[in-house]
Order: structure tokens, then C-alpha cells, then sequence
């Protein structure tokens, strides 16, 4: 058996009419935040323009710095390093009036074996009052080998700097310079030691 739908009566819908004039919504509406705020139409960005160089068949192509030829870059730095010693002294040790009092030739020996060497021939000097020292390290092959994958030359030259900035030599150390041609110039190091204490 269906049921007939019931209508409201005439007071049931003046109640129905009052209680809803007044309606508060549990949840009110929601306005979404991207649509509120109201933004202008951007400009498409200009595509960037790029130069090129021109090149001609036929033409030689100039030779870029492959990243393994950096020697002058770690020199400069080097030589960038501000002067920690006294000044008068600096300027004879750069002109080589001062020997070194000892000195150690890491040319040839790999990574491996030149960095122990290193750090116990620098910690001897100092416990023998040395203040300056000598550390030949070659100027590295400037041949490339044509390998797939670029070999940097001069690896201990580019290595011992950083090597005396680290520890334990860092707190030794005063001054690091390029040494002098008479005692090697671009091969070698000065490291000037700090007096030692006590």
C-alpha cells in the first residue's frame, strides 16, 4: 500500500516560515582564497636572448679552459691570502733572501702518500722551532692526455694549500707563499710557521 504524500497544513507552514526567516548556516560559505584575491593578467615573459658567437666553416675554434687547468687559479689565491707575518720579514722571505730551515720534496708521490708526509714533516719542523720551511711540490703535467675524463695537473700543488688550512697543521701555520725561483718558484711553497708557545 503507497502512501499519500501529507501536505503542510496552514499553521505548519506559517511555523515552517518563521523558524527558517532567521536561519543561521552551520557552515557558512566558503570562499575560495585563489578567487578572492583578485589578480592581474601577467604579461607573457619575453623569451631570453641568447648571442652566440659566430662561427665560420673552416674556422678554428678558441680554446676554453678545460676545469682541470686551474693552476694560476690556486696561485692567485695564494697570493690573495693577506699578510699574517710581519711585514719586513714577508717581503725577504718573497724575494728568497731567507732559506728555508728545512724542506721536503713531495714531487711525485700520489695523494695518498704525500699527505701524511706532509703533516708529519710540518709537525717535526715545529717541534724544532723551525719558522720557515720549504715544501716542493712540482708544477704538474701540463700535458693532456686525451682521456675521456679531464685529470687535473699539478694535483699536489692544488692539494698542500688546502692541506696547511686544515687541521691539525692550520693552527701552526702563519703564512703560506709562493716560493721564490732560486728555490722553486711555481713548484714550491714557503710556510712560514707560527712561534711556538712555551
Amino acid at each position: 500500500m503507497v502512501r499519500k504524500p501529507r501536505h503542510l497544513s496552514p499553521e505548519e507552514r506559517e511555523l515552517w516560515q518563521k523558524a527558517t526567516a532567521k536561519d543561521d548556516r552551520l557552515h557558512p560559505v566558503r570562499v575560495d582564497p585563489v578567487e578572492a584575491i583578485a589578480t592581474p593578467a601577467s604579461k607573457p615573459a619575453k623569451p631570453v636572448k641568447v648571442q652566440h658567437p659566430q662561427f665560420h666553416v673552416g674556422q678554428t675554434a678558441k680554446h676554453h679552459a678545460r676545469p682541470h687547468d686551474v693552476a694560476p687559479a690556486i696561485a692567485d689565491q695564494v697570493a690573495r691570502h693577506p699578510v699574517q707575518m710581519d711585514r719586513k720579514t714577508f717581503g725577504k722571505m718573497k724575494k728568497g733572501r731567507l732559506a728555508p730551515e728545512a724542506r721536503i720534496d713531495l714531487h711525485g708521490m700520489t695523494i695518498a702518500e704525500a699527505h701524511p708526509e706532509l703533516t708529519s714533516f710540518i709537525m717535526r719542523a715545529v717541534t724544532r722551532n723551525f719558522r720557515l720551511v720549504l715544501v716542493i711540490t712540482g708544477k704538474g703535467k701540463k700535458k693532456d692526455e686525451g682521456g675521456p675524463i679531464p685529470v687535473r695537473h699539478g694535483v699536489l700543488r692544488h692539494q698542500v694549500p688546502h692541506w696547511l688550512n686544515t687541521m691539525p697543521l692550520k693552527t701552526h701555520v702563519l703564512q703560506i707563499s709562493e716560493a721564490h725561483l732560486k728555490h722553486g718558484g711555481g713548484g714550491a711553497y714557503y710556510v712560514y710557521l707560527r712561534r711556538r708557545k712555551g
